[in-house]
C-alpha cells in the first residue's frame, strides 16, 4: 500500500508540538480553521464543508506519538495519520506518515504536496508564529 512520509526538524520540544497534532484546538492552528472536537476524535471541514474528514483517536502516547484513523473520505477512509515526535536537544524531529492508501492516485499525489505545506505550518506555529491554518473555512490561504 502506498504511503506518504514527511520529516521536519522543529525548534520546539515534543511537549509543545504534541498538543498541536493531538487535539482539535491544536489542529485548527495549522491545518484547518473549521475543526471540531468530537467524542473520541475530531472533524475537519474544508471548502465550506464540501469535504469533511472525521478522524478517530487511534494511538496517543504523549508526547511521542499521535495517530488518527480517518473514518470518512473517498480515498482517505481507513487511512491513518501518524505523528512521531523525537526530542533532539532543543529541537524535535517530527516524522509524519499518512498510511493505508489503497492506491497512488492523482489525489494521493496532491495530498503529498499538501502535507509538505502543512508540516511547514506546524513548524511555524510550534516555533511561535501566528501564521494560522493552511485551510480557512472557504479554501486555501493566500500566504
Amino acid at each position: 500500500m502506498p504511503e506518504l512520509i514527511h520529516s521536519i526538524e522543529i525548534s520546539a520540544t515534543p511537549r509543545v508540538i504534541y498538543p498541536l497534532v493531538s487535539t482539535a484546538e491544536g489542529l485548527a492552528k495549522w491545518w484547518a480553521a473549521d475543526t471540531q472536537e468530537m467524542q473520541a476524535g475530531v472533524e475537519l471541514a474544508f471548502f465550506n464543508r464540501a469535504s469533511v474528514y472525521r478522524l478517530r483517536s487511534l494511538t496517543f502516547v504523549p508526547p511521542a506519538t499521535a495517530a488518527w484513523l480517518c473514518e470518512t473520505g473517498k480515498e482517505w477512509a481507513a487511512t491513518r495519520l501518524v505523528f512521531h515526535l523525537a526530542a533532539r536537544g532543543e529541537t524535535t524531529a517530527v516524522r509524519f506518515i499518512h498510511e493505508g492508501w489503497r492506491e497512488a492516485t492523482p489525489y494521493f499525489v496532491s495530498c503529498n504536496s499538501a502535507w509538505g505545506a502543512l508540516l511547514y505550518r506546524l513548524k511555524a506555529v510550534a516555533e511561535g508564529s501566528t501564521l494560522g491554518p493552511l485551510f480557512t473555512k472557504e479554501g486555501l490561504t493566500n500566504g
